[in-house]
């Protein structure tokens, strides 16, 4: 792409402020943040309004603008299971969540594998939980990185030089990953959270242009639907002795909405909450999320409407980055140069601080669940607190092997990746809110449950997700992070009465631990 100096100065400028402002996160609210519940958890003090940003900045990411629209211009209809999962996920919120703020505030817990080391005393299945947290968000960081490369490529800033180890590497993702891990390792989550307020209403805005100036452009909604594709509007009818894509889009929803509040960084939002009130106050209001993500999914099916993949102009974006380049083309073709510029640093914006929380919920599980729990148990606060600094910085790095290794041709496929993953933590945290199993029980099936999960999408080249399953003559083809979690509750289920009750350690929560 040929680079705008409007575009390029906008979106420079929008950048540059949002950065400062993260590294001003230091002296917002200002703590000790030697110590790590202050530099982790913004030393659990924001309330409802900044939890919400918090929250929706984090939830809502380059996952929001880039991912589920390349999914709908791509193949149709199956991305919109994006939609319903963001929204039945907050009765889960509501429920189950201030329960984990309420045993995690009265014992100090920073992460879920704390709290999975205080309910069980098992320091082998809090060690599981840990890792996988890790492993798992960093396809989550990574799908940051692909929004930003995308992003840089619209306007014309898609310089590479060649790292070793690396191969070629965008110079402005060089620069962006500066910034970020800056006031990353400055600020912690207070920064993280004042960039949250920026972005959500960089956010909004773009949003409501998007959904009002692009219609109106292209003849309205009802012009959009009719030159979409049949087989783009619908589900692809099953096949004889098949449950057909409707199956697979349930349970690719089912799984989604069970994955999203375990992930590391969105247990940090919510610990970092006040009171347990913050966040069932917040499983009220997120919803208003989850209508702008219907709103942007469309923003797929408008590319296909302006035929933005026919115009020669963006043969080189779609060469290089196929259907995650859809939205920024369709911007750059529908919007004045300056607010394209506006829109993609919203992208970017929308990019840069989530993978900062996630960052920083690395470092909080190395630290507390690693590095304290195995390597120096009786390390000190400040040493704790610089250790997560530095893995912050380290988990940014592990995410690029995702972006140059993996097939990102649906950038969607990295969050889905981290979801198989992350799903085979909901017995020993999720459940273990309301019940007490067996650890080694547990244990058992999450290996279960994440050997088979990883088996199922290394056969399919780590470029999809929902596997064939083949049961009595029938086809199921199912999100392999479901059907590998029902194993993992088969396994855990059927140990859990073979072996001891209780396990050997006794529990140091109590019933009123959690409300």
């Amino acid at each position: 792409m040929s680079a705008n100096p409007v575009t390029i100065g906008v979106f420079v400028a929008l950048f540059v402020l949002v950065a400062i402002l993260g590294l001003f996160g230091a002296r917002w609210r200002a703590g000790d943040l030697s110590q790590l519940h202050e530099w982790g958890l913004g030393g659990r003090s924001f309330g409802t309004l900044i939890t919400w940003f918090l929250l929706g900045g984090d939830l809502y990411t380059a996952y929001t603008f880039i991912a589920v629209p390349a999914l709908m211009f791509g193949a149709g209809a199956t991305g919109f299971f994006a939609v319903p999962y963001a929204s039945l996920m907050y009765p889960v919120l509501f429920l189950a969540f201030p329960r984990l703020w309420s045993v995690a505030h009265r014992h100090g817990y920073i992460t879920a594998a704390d709290f999975v080391q205080g309910r069980f005393g098992h320091r082998g299945l809090s060690l599981a939980i840990a890792v996988t947290g890790i492993v798992a968000v960093l396809p989550y960081i990574a799908l940051q990185l692909v929004g930003m490369q995308v992003v840089f490529a619209a306007i014309g800033m898609n310089y590479e030089i060649a790292v070793p180890l690396l191969g070629q590497v965008s110079v402005p993702l060089i620069v962006a990953f500066a910034a970020l891990a800056g006031f990353t390792y400055t600020s912690g989550l207070r920064g993280t959270a004042l960039i949250a307020v920026v972005k959500d209403l960089l956010v909004y805005i773009t949003v409501l242009a998007a959904i009002i100036i692009i219609p109106a452009k292209l003849g309205g909604y009802a012009n959009i639907f009719a030159a979409m594709p049949a087989e783009k509007l619908t589900l692809a009818p099953a096949p004889e002795h098949s449950l057909g894509a409707g199956f697979a889009y349930v349970t690719l929803a089912a799984g989604s909405l069970l994955a999203l509040f375990l992930y590391p960084h969105s247990v940090t939002g919510l610990l970092s909450s006040s009171s347990r009130h913050v966040i069932r106050r917040n499983a009220i209001v997120l919803p208003a999320y989850s209508v702008a993500l219907a709103l942007i999914a469309l923003l797929g099916y408008m590319a296909l409407a302006a035929g933005v993949d026919k115009m020669p102009e963006f043969a080189a974006g779609f060469a290089a980055f196929k259907a995650n380049f859809a939205v920024p083309a369709l911007f750059l073709h529908m919007f004045p140069s300056w607010f394209a510029g506006f829109a993609f640093a919203a992208i970017a914006i929308g990019a840069l601080m989530p993978a900062s929380i996630m960052a920083i919920a690395c470092g909080n599980l190395f630290t507390r669940n690693i590095y304290k729990g195995w390597i120096a148990p009786d390390c000190a606060p400040a040493t704790e607190a610089k250790m997560a600094k530095t893995v912050a910085f380290l988990a940014k790095l592990g995410a690029l092997f995702f972006v140059l290794e993996i097939d990102t041709s649906y950038a969607i496929q990295l969050q889905l990746l981290g979801g198989i993953w992350i799903c085979q933590t909901v017995p020993a945290v999720l459940l273990a809110l309301y019940v007490r199993l067996n650890p080694w029980a547990l244990l058992a099936g999450w290996a279960a449950g994440i050997g088979t999960g990883t088996a199922m999408v290394a056969a399919l080249g780590f470029a999809g997700s929902v596997y064939p399953l083949h049961i009595f003559g029938w086809t199921v083809p199912c999100y392999a992070a479901l059907s590998a979690l029902v194993l993992n509750v088969a396994v855990t289920g059927i140990l859990h009465l073979l072996l001891p009750k209780g396990g050997a350690v006794a529990d140091e929560t109590v019933a009123a631990d959690y409300v």
